[in-house]
C-alpha cells in the first residue's frame, strides 16, 4: 500500500487552507498516483487515521470529490472510486466554456480598466514553466482563468464555475494526457492583450481556448489507442 502523503506541518498554511481542501487534495494525488483504482473502496476512517484528522473533514472531501464525480457513494457500501476518464473531460469543459464566455462578456469593461491580475498571472505562469514547476503551472492556469469570473461580479456565476472542480480537471489533464501548459501561457497572454484593448470578441477567444483543452486531451487520447 502507498502512504498517503502528510498534511502540512506549516500553520500558517493551515489557515491559508481549509483541512477539507488540504484533505481533498491529498484524495486527488492518491488517485491521480493509482492508489485507488476504480471500483475500489476508500474507507472514511482508514484515511483518517492515516493522516491523523477526525472522519469529519474526510467526509467532506469525499462528498466533494461525489459532486465532482471522482467517486460515488454506493449503499451499504461507502465510496469508491468512479471509472472516470476523458469523456467525463468532453461533457465538463463545454460547460466551463459557456460560463467563461458570459464571465468574459460580463467582466470586459472592469478588465480594460484593470487587467493587472491577469498580468499577475500570466507571469507567474511563465515563471512557473520556466522553473518546470507543474504544480505552479496548473495553480496559475486556473487562477488566470478564475480572476476573469471574479471580474464579472456574479456571485451565482462563480459559484456555478468552482463546482466544476476546474484544478482537479486540469491537473488530471496534465498528468492523464501529458498536456503542455507552457503552450496555454501564450493563450492568456492574447486573452489579456484583448481585454486590455477592449477587443469585442474577447469572449469567444476566451471560450474557445477553453475547448482546446478538451479537443488535445481527446486527440492525445486516441492516438493512445
Amino acid at each position: 500500500m502507498v502512504d498517503l502523503p502528510q498534511l502540512p506541518d506549516d500553520p500558517s498554511k493551515l489557515a491559508r487552507e481549509p483541512l477539507r481542501e488540504q484533505i481533498r487534495q491529498v484524495l486527488v494525488e492518491g488517485l491521480l498516483s493509482g492508489r485507488w483504482q476504480p471500483g475500489e473502496r476508500i474507507v472514511e476512517r482508514r484515511v483518517a487515521t492515516e493522516l491523523k484528522v477526525s472522519q469529519a473533514p474526510v467526509r467532506e472531501a469525499l462528498r466533494e470529490l461525489e459532486t465532482l464525480r471522482l467517486i460515488e457513494t454506493v449503499p451499504n457500501k461507502g465510496a469508491r472510486v468512479r471509472a472516470f476518464g476523458v469523456q467525463d473531460m468532453a461533457e465538463i469543459y463545454p460547460v466551463r466554456a459557456g460560463l467563461e464566455l458570459v464571465a468574459a462578456q460580463l467582466a470586459a469593461p472592469r478588465l480594460a480598466q484593470d487587467p493587472s491580475p491577469l498580468e499577475r498571472e500570466v507571469e507567474a505562469l511563465r515563471d512557473a514553466t520556466a522553473r518546470g514547476d507543474v504544480t505552479d503551472q496548473i495553480r496559475h492556469s486556473v487562477e488566470f482563468h478564475r480572476e476573469v469570473v471574479r471580474a464579472a461580479n456574479n456571485s451565482v456565476l462563480l459559484h456555478t464555475w468552482e463546482s466544476l472542480g476546474v484544478e482537479v480537471w486540469t491537473a488530471l489533464s496534465v498528468r492523464w494526457l501529458d498536456m503542455e501548459l507552457h503552450a496555454k501561457a501564450v493563450d492568456h497572454a492574447q486573452i489579456t492583450k484583448a481585454f486590455r484593448e477592449g477587443d469585442p470578441s474577447v469572449g469567444r477567444l476566451l471560450s474557445d481556448h477553453v475547448l482546446n483543452y478538451v479537443e488535445a486531451a481527446l486527440k492525445t487520447h486516441e492516438g493512445r489507442h
